[in-house]
């Protein structure tokens, strides 16, 4: 979904747009073998963009415009706990046109007077998954309706909304971001027994990578819908996680063993 300054709507309220990474094939023959837990999926909204300043009386010929491309959450939390480093392939006119962002806000600003489709490779934390995700977009320079002097304050933003969906997860993984305000876990299993949680705070050393404070935020696209689902998503995963915690403390009251994990993902509270 793509579009220019003002919101844009979700093509469909139940269902935003997902790039679903494929399962990750039985692992339980590697050395040390990954707990992966079955019927749970973990949901990373994320955006990706461009936004493009005109230089003014500074544009020169082979200069004319100031443009950032990013990749930022959502909710503008840090994604940090999530992705590992970004790299942007830039146009081939470009010096290094190849460039990697290690640490959020993944992020980087460029001057030119082209535009030009960016391929945007997301790469994982170890935990999450061994290959990187692939995604494109459009730089845009020049707004649809060119009347007039072109404006030095007002960019041209086209930013994309998706969700990365991510089945069957790691345990260690699951733990590490399950209280991440950047993550949503959709849906869990009846009896389902939540790992220990990592302190948010030890997740990310390298500080804050959210995007809240930017300085580019005031002309960050609100994909108001999507904000609504992630809101009742999030409320959803609280109210299972509470429900499995009473059945828990219910089941220890009454000296029964812990209810067993389904043997299929259709049976959920």
């Amino acid at each position: 979904m793509e579009g220019e300054i003002e919101p844009v709507d979700c093509a469909s309220a139940s269902k935003p747009p997902r790039i679903e990474i494929p399962k990750v094939p039985d692992d339980s023959e590697k050395p040390i073998a990954i707990k992966r837990l079955k019927d749970v999926e973990i949901c990373v909204p994320i955006v990706y963009g461009t936004m493009a300043f005109h230089l003014g009386r500074k544009a020169s010929e082979s200069q004319s415009h100031r443009w950032t491309v990013y990749v930022r959450g959502a909710t503008n939390e840090d994604i940090g706990v999530v992705i590992k480093r970004v790299v942007f392939q830039l146009h081939p006119s470009f010096n290094n046109p190849t460039r990697v962002v290690e640490s959020p806000p993944f992020e980087l600003q460029e001057c030119g007077w082209g535009e030009f489709e960016i391929a945007i490779s997301l790469f994982f934390h170890s935990d999450v998954c061994d290959k990187p995700l692939d995604l494109y977009h459009h730089l845009k320079l020049y707004p649809e309706a060119e009347s007039g002097p072109k404006s030095t304050k007002k960019p041209v933003v086209m930013e994309s909304y998706n969700e990365i969906v991510f089945p069957e997860p790691a345990e260690g993984f699951f733990a590490r971001v399950l209280n991440h305000p950047a993550v949503v876990v959709p849906r869990l299993p009846a009896g389902f027994v939540l790992p220990t949680p990592v302190p948010i705070d030890s997740v990310h050393g390298k500080g804050r990578g959210d995007t809240k404070n930017h300085p580019l935020s005031h002309w960050f696209m609100n994909f108001s819908e999507a904000d609504e689902l992630l809101k009742i998503a999030s409320a959803r995963q609280q109210v299972q996680a509470h429900i499995i915690k009473l059945r828990r403390e219910l089941n220890m009251m009454n000296g029964l063993p812990p209810p067993p994990n389904p043997a299929s993902g259709h049976d959920y509270a």
